[in-house]
């Protein structure tokens, strides 16, 4: 699962009555820092403001719905904020003034997790898709995640019509055939802006004079790294004859992009979406990784420098603001429980994080025994968000997935290429969705003067006249938006009718997803091994303990999303 001002001034995010905009004046320097601050508890805006401008920032842009501001300011200004009494610290985000790298350096550095790219770099004819049976989409016969929720029972009565679907990502394809008839494009913003380099001079994003209009923003309608569009696809991609079907086939797809093309999240971008979501009529948000630079936010580690607590106690207060924000205001919250293989409820070692350069010389570093009462995930950790566990065929937790017992509260479909009698590699065993047909062009997936399908892991559905293309992944982040899918027929099944269409207290819609979940227990015995057998030829083997009864418990949390059973009994 999982990377913003060039200029001087900064630029309006489309986001009514929530984003104050304010020139950041002559923060154009290599040692001018973007930051992103919260305001404390109690604390009026006055008097908030005045002390970033006391710490010596200035304030760029400000979320008046949940008191979260981006600043420039010097390298002086974290220890500053941190110290005042109006501000609960600081997020150090990237300086403002990097220089962009020349354009024969461009290497995307896909932050989405291993389990989700492993078929990259794997070539050989895409399979041939199976002849559809009945009245059904062409792909439908390799869709095996929606029979496992009994999707397609489900939407014999309900699609989700008038229900509206965030997609908290790296953007959404909305030209592919399998996503147009449903993608939203008036309500469909883009929060991100485009970063060439971290603060290392490695390459992000890319140089913006790469892009096709030459510049650092993408239009709303664009994912230049695949991860969004396939969770879209997933959520709500139509019954029109074309490739696969959605959860809720008849659900508003809204592209509220958060992740950089790159596949890092920040924290001012996912805040803004959020706040976005509760004040557009959005129903139900997926969010599929969590906020860089820190896998876990821990305030008090003692690894950490003061200047990193603050940081991450930022990231904590800012998040869970949004996060209640939308809430507040009926949107029913849906995350990926990570991919880390880790149990959440236990004392991890985290090595990975700080994940981005946010300073020159910056680098991840080794931070053992985290408290799981003091170091939290976001959002995935977040009070309100519903975390989703993923499966594979065979309904075992997948190898990847991460769980615990009182952190996960359903399972769904994510996908698991180990999950077979010999424990070898199977494509077909992870989730088919959506792939845009640029990204295919440019992975190498597809040859675009044939439009053939060129690796093992991509399909195409060419029955229409007009070629539309599917990639294969794996992960949390697929599993997630198989929950968010069933909250969108609950919502259709249950909301009631307002402005935006439909409306269900986001509360009624999980108590709906968990008690309607298919009950799972625990492997016996709890401790289950996972045995894989990887193409190289090497043999590699992880156990997973599952702890409680048959539900809840920590693989599963209340069981698996059914679909039809949440819109019915059967």
């Amino acid at each position: 699962m999982r990377r913003l001002l060039t200029g001087a001034t900064a630029v309006a995010l489309g986001v009514t009555g929530t984003l104050v905009m304010a020139s950041s004046g002559n923060a154009t320097s290599d040692q001018e820092i973007r930051y992103v601050v919260a305001y404390a508890e109690g604390s009026s805006a006055a008097s908030a403001r005045a002390a970033v401008k006391a710490a010596g920032g200035e304030i760029v842009s400000e979320n008046t719905d949940i008191g979260v501001a981006t600043v420039t300011a010097g390298e002086d200004f974290a220890a500053a904020a941190n110290a005042s009494g109006a501000l609960v610290g600081a997020a150090q985000d990237r300086i403002v003034g990097a220089n962009t790298p020349d354009a024969a350096s461009k290497v995307r550095k896909q932050k989405a997790s291993k389990v989700e790219t492993e078929f990259r770099g794997h070539k050989g004819k895409g399979p041939k898709p199976p002849k559809p049976k009945g009245k059904t989409e062409p792909l439908s016969a390799l869709q095996w995640d929606m029979a496992q929720i009994d999707a397609p029972a489900a939407n014999k009565t309900e699609r989700g019509k008038g229900v509206r679907v965030g997609i908290l990502d790296t953007g959404v394809d909305g030209s592919h055939p399998d996503i147009a008839p449903n993608f939203d494009a008036r309500l469909s913003r883009n929060f991100t802006t485009d970063i060439p380099v971290d603060a290392n001079g490695d390459t992000v994003d890319g140089p913006c004079e790469e892009e096709a209009d030459g510049s650092c923003f993408d239009a709303a309608d664009v994912d230049e790294n695949g991860h969004g569009t396939h969770v879209a696809s997933t959520i709500a991609s139509p019954v029109n004859g074309v490739g696969i079907s959605g959860v809720a086939p008849q659900a508003d797809i809204v592209n509220l992009r958060a992740g950089q093309d790159s596949g890092y999240f920040f924290l001012q971008p996912s805040v803004d979406a959020l706040t976005y979501a509760g004040r557009h009529g959005i129903d139900v948000v997926n969010m599929s990784y969590y906020i860089d630079p820190w896998l876990f936010n821990c305030t008090s580690h003692p690894a950490d420098s003061p200047e990193d607590q603050a940081e991450q106690a930022t990231i904590i207060t800012a998040m869970q603001r949004a996060l209640d924000f939308a809430r507040s205001r009926g949107v029913t919250l849906v995350a990926a429980a990570g991919n880390q293989a880790i149990d959440y409820t236990k004392p991890q070692t985290d090595a990975s994080s700080p994940d981005f350069a946010s300073e020159p010389g910056e680098a991840a570093y080794v931070r053992d025994l985290l408290d799981p009462k003091t170091c939290v995930s976001m959002p995935t950790e977040g009070k309100g968000v519903i975390a989703v566990s993923a499966t594979g065929p065979s309904e075992r937790k997948s190898y990847y997935s991460s769980y615990g017992n009182g952190f996960v509260d359903v399972a769904a479909p994510g996908g698991d290429a180990y999950d077979s009698a010999d424990g070898t590699r199977d494509y077909a065993a992870t989730i088919l969705a959506a792939y845009p047909y640029d990204l295919a062009v440019a992975e190498g997936a597809i040859d675009p003067a044939t439009g053939e399908v060129l690796v093992p892991w991509a399909v195409a559905d060419c029955s229409s006249g007009e070629c539309s293309y599917y990639q294969y992944l794996q992960g949390t982040s697929m599993a997630s938006p198989h929950a968010a899918g069933v909250a969108a027929l609950i919502v259709g099944k249950y909301g009631k009718h307002d402005l935006s269409g439909k409306t269900l207290a986001p509360a009624k819609v999980e108590k709906i997803l968990r008690s309607t979940a298919t009950k799972k227990a625990c492997p016996e015995p709890a401790d289950y091994t996972y045995v894989r057998h990887l193409p190289d030829g090497s043999t590699v083997t992880s156990t997973h303990t599952c702890e409680g009864g048959k539900a809840p418990n920590g693989f599963y949390g209340s069981g698996i999303v059914d679909a039809k059973a949440a819109i019915g009994k059967r």
